[in-house]
């Protein structure tokens, strides 16, 4: 796997050496079924309490209580924020057992000895996830390498490594866990025009009616596809720009925020759906959960595919450093049943992704498949996890089918080497 320079030696915001490979060895562990363990643990399994900590859309208490349901031990949900999770997995690790976190939020958790490694021979099921992490490719050509693709921070060469490895090994650092290739949200009985191009967030045509996300490193990067498809500004990498290019482009959203441009600077997922729902806005970042939250309105919401491609995004499931005996052996079971089938069907109704699309499918009925996998009109109403209807029979997932939205990832979420440049930038634009 070809690496930067610039990547290997750099440095992430938070001051800890990020890329550095290990050299050594890794033994790997036999998988011990829940079913395979002694008696008396059998018999204390219901006393296990496993808290799986991670972000509101991913760290849902309906997949805790199934899991608890299945395994016969609690899964408790724990919901933080971006850099709330940062925070306790860096200062207060013993409060997690299972760290949900964003792929960039691994290269604090690692590098800091927060985790441990994953014997992938313990994970069941890991033959049937996703070559998108796994691999690094995707319909069998490799994916943008553009931010942080999962597979660059995929492996480890030992459970104890505190940095990444160059190629798969057989210690993973994460369980791949929920993704989507994200776009811009918008009113199409407001818009007034068709929407095609990452370009159009910043057209005049919707000064006043636009907003991006207030979350530094995923709003810069929606911002430079646009000024990139605009032909304002080009970039060398958008998922790692350099001090230059962030200085240049907060220097234009400060420019159009003076101008009127932006409505809102949202920073939670409510505040997105709230915008949208009123028609304040017609045009914004958003996250897929929230476009069908303003679809339950029965407010018509589209998650837009744009000629440039998509932002793309993924999640994983780490053990903690302190988990050992039967917790870990516990956790295990836990990180296999989270892509056994149940967790990719309730997700597929969020128009998330499971990291074993085969069982998430054999989860939901036809004419869900049809609609979130297979890019085919719905047969009858889709609803929500929920309940509520999002779409009527007819209609078409935004983007097409999983393999037409992810063919066309252009970029990744990404902690970028310049992220304390960024953080001070952005302070500039937020407060202008």
């Amino acid at each position: 796997m070809k690496r930067s320079a610039r990547k290997r030696n750099s440095k992430a915001g938070t001051g800890v050496t990020r890329r550095s490979v290990l050299k050594g060895g890794a033994a790997v562990a036999g998988s011990t079924l829940i079913t395979g363990f002694p008696t008396v643990w059998a018999q204390n399994i219901k006393d296990i309490v496993l808290t799986h900590t991670g972000m509101s859309y991913s760290t849902l208490a309906d997949i805790g209580r199934k899991a608890s349901e299945d395994l016969g031990f609690t899964v408790n949900m724990s919901v933080t924020d971006h850099p709330g999770l940062i925070n306790r997995i860096v200062n207060d690790p013993q409060s997690i057992d299972i760290a949900d976190m964003e792929i960039w939020q691994s290269k604090v958790a690692v590098p800091q000895g927060a985790l441990q490694g994953i014997e992938i021979a313990k994970i069941k099921n890991w033959g049937e996830l996703t070559p998108l992490y796994t691999e690094g490719k995707f319909a069998g050509k490799e994916v943008s390498r553009q931010g942080d693709a999962p597979i660059e921070f995929m492996y480890l060469e030992s459970a104890d490594a505190t940095s990444f490895a160059s190629a798969p090994t057989e210690i993973a650092t994460f369980v791949p866990g929920v993704y989507n290739a994200d776009t811009l949200g918008i009113r199409p009985d407001l818009v007034g025009r068709e929407v095609t191009t990452w370009a159009d967030l910043l057209s005049p045509d919707f000064k006043g009616k636009a907003a991006i996300q207030n979350i530094p490193t995923n709003g810069i990067m929606d911002a430079m596809m646009a000024l990139e498809a605009m032909g304002e500004l080009t970039y060398g990498d958008k998922g790692n720009p350099t001090q230059d290019e962030i200085q240049a482009t907060i220097a234009k959203l400060i420019e159009l925020k003076r101008a009127g441009h932006w409505r809102a600077l949202w920073n939670t997922f409510d505040e997105s759906v709230n915008l949208m729902a009123s028609g304040e806005v017609v045009i914004q970042s958003m996250w897929s959960p929230a476009v069908t939250a303003v679809q339950t309105q029965g407010i018509k919401c589209v998650y837009q595919p744009l000629k440039e491609g998509y932002r793309g995004w993924g999640n994983g499931l780490a053990l903690m450093r302190h988990l050992e005996g039967a917790k870990r052996d516990a956790a295990y079971e836990y990180l296999t049943w989270y892509n056994s089938g149940w967790v990719g069907g309730f997700i597929a109704k969020q128009g998330y992704y499971s990291s074993n699309p085969k069982t998430a499918m054999e989860n939901l009925d036809e004419n869900e498949r049809g609609f979130f996998y297979e890019g085919k009109p719905a047969t009858a109403d889709i609803t929500s996890p929920t309940g509520e209807k999002t779409n009527s029979a007819g209609d078409v997932r935004d983007g097409g089918s999983y393999e037409e939205r992810f063919s066309k990832v252009a970029v990744w979420n990404n902690l970028m080497d310049e992220a304390e440049f960024l953080y001070a930038k952005w302070n500039e634009f937020s407060a202008a």
